[in-house]
């Protein structure tokens, strides 16, 4: 008896590449082709745009701004956080922030939301094909293992970033270290109120305005 495919194997086997484009060395699925692959398999599936309580499609930490959505598919959703960002992928500051681009985010973070499914997961992590279509590589001889690296420096602390997003730093590519933590820990609502929380109050105890 052939085993039924989950939601992400049967998406994670969809070769999306015929429709793909590329900007500034990215890879692009656009959310048209994304979502029309998402319901040709599950027709039921469903997305969710969320807003805050006053009905805005944005959330912003008074400096730059983020989208949330969500997809829905045999009963489970994926939510995905995504920055507004300009053509170089560099937050935009929230007195620029126009609704082109606030719609932009919307379809991108849409689109990766299908990606949490497994549509097209494969662009993001840099590869070339599906799963289902690699061919499986010749076993290579196993190298001798070497010794393990130490670490040249542990990961920032929860106070860290605090201060960083406190003293309102940016990185070399523009993006700010609010939105930083937001990509790399994908917080909760109720997980990004606590840090904002902690960030005001280190904003008081060290005279930050």
């Amino acid at each position: 008896m052939e085993k039924t495919k989950s939601t992400f194997e049967t998406l994670a086997a969809i070769n999306v590449n015929e429709h793909v484009e590329k900007k500034n060395n990215l890879t692009y699925l656009s959310w048209a082709w994304a979502w029309h692959y998402v319901k040709r398999e599950f027709p039921d599936a469903q997305y969710t745009i969320y807003e805050t309580a006053d009905g805005c499609p944005y959330f912003t930490d008074g400096k730059t701004a983020w989208v949330k959505t969500g997809v829905t598919i045999n009963g489970q959703e994926h939510i995905e956080y995504l920055p507004v960002m300009d053509n170089y992928n560099r937050s935009i500051p929230l007195e620029r922030l126009t609704s082109f681009d606030m719609n932009k985010a919307i379809q991108r973070s849409l689109t990766k939301a299908c990606a949490r499914h497994g549509l097209g997961l494969y662009i993001y992590a840099g590869e070339d094909l599906p799963e289902a279509m690699e061919e499986a590589p010749a076993a290579a001889p196993e190298a001798p293992k070497a010794a393990p690296k130490k670490k040249a420096a542990k990961e920032a602390s929860r106070e860290t970033w605090v201060a960083l997003i406190a003293a309102g730093k940016v990185n070399k590519e523009g993006i700010t270290a609010y939105d930083a933590y937001i990509q790399k820990f994908r917080p909760t609502p109720g997980e990004l109120a606590d840090l904002e929380g902690e960030v005001e109050q280190y904003k008081q105890e060290h005279g930050i305005r």
